[in-house]
């Protein structure tokens, strides 16, 4: 189901306003986290990103050739999709550490300082496209954000086991 979400939408999609994604995606994490508590809440944010970032990789992006090649076209699919702006500020592949940034963020680029780290889905979604692209498990954190005064996301990425 969730890779015919990717499939192209009739005449009003590709116009779509950033407010309605936000609508759907905070209302939905406040309803999870009076439910469930916060860190449930981001659990849930994280794996959803996860398995929409697998989905977008396999469907979007094709087999890695180069890491370099790869960065380009996911480069250009975020742009083209306006997810936002990449930039790989360090990438190992065989150590399996990046660090990222995804400036005009769609989900927190903006929105007032709210003094936390808002992107828990956009961790998942940066896990799973860069499990599809490596086959490798990762962990990743942002560890800057737009609401904590940050003028773009950065995010950490890990494998979580060696290579």
């Amino acid at each position: 189901m969730i890779s015919s979400a990717i499939s192209r939408w009739g005449a009003l999609g590709a116009q779509s306003r950033i407010e309605t994604y936000r609508l759907l995606q905070f209302s939905l994490r406040q309803v999870l986290a009076e439910r469930y508590g916060v860190a449930a809440a981001d659990a849930v944010f994280r794996e959803a990103g996860r398995l929409a970032g697998r989905a977008f990789a396999a469907h979007l992006m094709g087999p890695i050739e180069s890491l370099a090649e790869y960065v380009r076209k996911l480069q250009a699919t975020f742009l083209e999709y306006r997810i936002g702006v990449l930039r790989i500020e360090q990438a190992d592949l065989a150590a399996g550490r990046f660090v990222l940034t995804v400036e005009e963020d769609m989900d927190c680029s903006g929105l007032p300082e709210l003094e936390i780290e808002i992107c828990k889905y956009d961790e998942g979604f940066i896990a799973g496209v860069l499990e599809h692209a490596t086959g490798r498990a990762y962990r990743v954190t942002e560890v800057d954000c737009w609401c904590t005064g940050e003028r773009t996301c950065r995010f950490v990425a890990e494998a979580e086991e060696p290579a």
